[in-house]
């Protein structure tokens, strides 16, 4: 076996493992991914497992970071092509309720789930997971900042406020459809959004 396919194949395990484990926590949270489930199913020893990452909070950044990932592509990076500003947040949040509704009793939004779970949790996973909402709420911010220079919103917009309330909506609108299985809830969430996007 040469050294390059060998390094190949290894990175291949670790994404196989990942994406195992994105599965399992989805449903199951970050704190119920154990390493014999995952062998288990991956068809692999605990050693085979654990040794591509050295620790479990070390599967579970990997995991977080996948997740991250997962969230650009689906909901941000889906919304490039929109005009910057409130049609751009407009199609981002759009994104991001298909994407709560399509995981419907699969965990929903994975990132809201585990913000919840480890809300309370100082450490490393904890700080993964703020950075990550962070950078969302920055990047609703910056378009906000946007809306309001082409006069799309008042110049005297609460930014700060205003990214509050839509991820507020974001965050009921993922409760309901995971908790409350409220098939009326992602209409009732783009509602919600459009008066808050439009200029009084």
């Amino acid at each position: 076996m040469s050294p390059r396919k060998s390094v190949a194949e290894t990175a291949a395990t670790r994404s196989r493992i990942i994406d195992s484990a994105l599965t399992l926590a989805s449903t199951e949270g970050l704190e119920g991914l154990t390493i014999g489930r995952l062998a288990t199913d991956l068809e692999m020893s605990k050693a085979g497992v654990i040794g591509h990452f050295g620790s479990k909070e070390a599967l579970q950044l990997a995991v977080v970071a996948a997740a991250v990932e997962m969230f650009r592509l689906r909901v941000p990076a889906r919304a490039v092509g929109a005009r910057p500003g409130t049609e751009r947040l407009t199609r981002a949040f759009d994104e991001w309720i298909d994407y709560m509704a399509e995981g419907e009793g699969h965990g929903g939004c994975f990132l809201s789930s585990v913000a919840s779970e480890f809300d309370g949790r100082p450490g490393p996973v904890r700080d993964a997971v703020l950075d990550a909402l962070a950078s969302w709420s920055a990047y609703v911010a910056a378009e906000l900042g946007t809306a309001v220079e082409a006069r799309e919103l008042p110049p005297r917009t609460d930014v700060g406020q205003l990214v509050f309330e839509l991820n507020g909506v974001a965050l009921a609108a993922n409760q309901s459809i995971q908790l409350h299985r409220d098939p009326q809830a992602p209409t009732r969430a783009r509602r919600a959004i459009a008066r808050l996007l439009i200029a009084p």
